[in-house]
């Protein structure tokens, strides 16, 4: 790991933002605290590129949603990790839709955060190499997913896909055919294992078939392997025939 790793660490809670500043620091990462949203919001307009972001949601002034937002309209790309004492499924759901990468509801481990940062970073950094030896953009049946730019296209239309969609697709697209289970995935994509989280995985394929499948009810791309697990396939491949979800 990079010993010098930027991290910007916003939370109110200062019993709390000490001692995730000890132990990140004692990962080898260069924390920066922010007390509020206003505070936070100007450090990552302002520090230079940040390797992660780990982003409390209710603080003073700019809420950490807000903020999220913010930092997923910047050019550059921030990791996010989201902490926050919302621990609904409402809540993550709508964290990780506006951008964050991870959600971690309080309290948690203080291990278990840094785990996260420590994969977080891992598979960015991963997915950074592979663009680089692979030559960049997938081309595949219509879709472009371009890791350099985070951005993905069907037939020249654009769609959003959230850090974690992203990351699933550009997998799935590298290794057409290839069948990966639940904790396959969780491992390979997640960058760790989430026990007892394997639903995760399902909730992600429909959310990213809804968005690159012409009929998500019968999809053609990222097929279901029944009894194994999930495959992608080029759409070309597919053409004619039916398809088992």
């Amino acid at each position: 790991m990079d010993a010098r790793k930027r991290v910007l660490l916003v939370e109110d809670d200062l019993g709390i933002a000490e001692i995730l500043r000890l132990h990140l620091a004692d990962e080898g990462y260069a924390v920066e605290h922010a007390a509020d949203g206003h505070s936070g919001l100007a450090l990552l307009e302002r520090g230079g590129s940040w390797d992660a972001l780990i982003l409390d949601l209710m603080l003073p002034g700019i809420d950490g949603l807000e903020i999220c937002r913010r930092a997923r309209a910047m050019a550059s790309y921030t990791p996010i990790v989201i902490i926050s004492a919302r621990s609904s499924e409402v809540h993550r759901i709508l964290g990780l839709e506006i951008g964050a990468d991870d959600y971690l509801a309080k309290p948690f481990s203080v291990l278990e955060l840094t785990a996260r940062v420590r994969a977080l970073l891992r598979r960015v950094d991963a997915l950074a190499k592979a663009s680089r030896i692979e030559g960049g953009a997938i081309e595949t049946g219509g879709l472009r997913i371009d890791p350099l730019t985070r951005e993905a296209a069907i037939d020249g239309h654009r769609f959003d896909l959230t850090p974690r969609e992203f990351e699933l697709l550009y997998f799935f697209a590298r290794r057409p055919g290839h069948v990966f289970s639940r904790l396959d995935l969780l491992n390979q994509v997640w960058g760790y294992r989430h026990d007892g989280y394997e639903h995760t995985v399902n909730t992600h394929i429909n959310r990213l078939r809804a968005k690159i499948e012409p009929d998500p009810t019968v999809p053609r791309r990222i097929l279901t392997v029944w009894g194994h697990g999930y495959k992608f396939a080029p759409l070309e491949s597919n053409r004619g025939g039916g398809t088992a979800r």
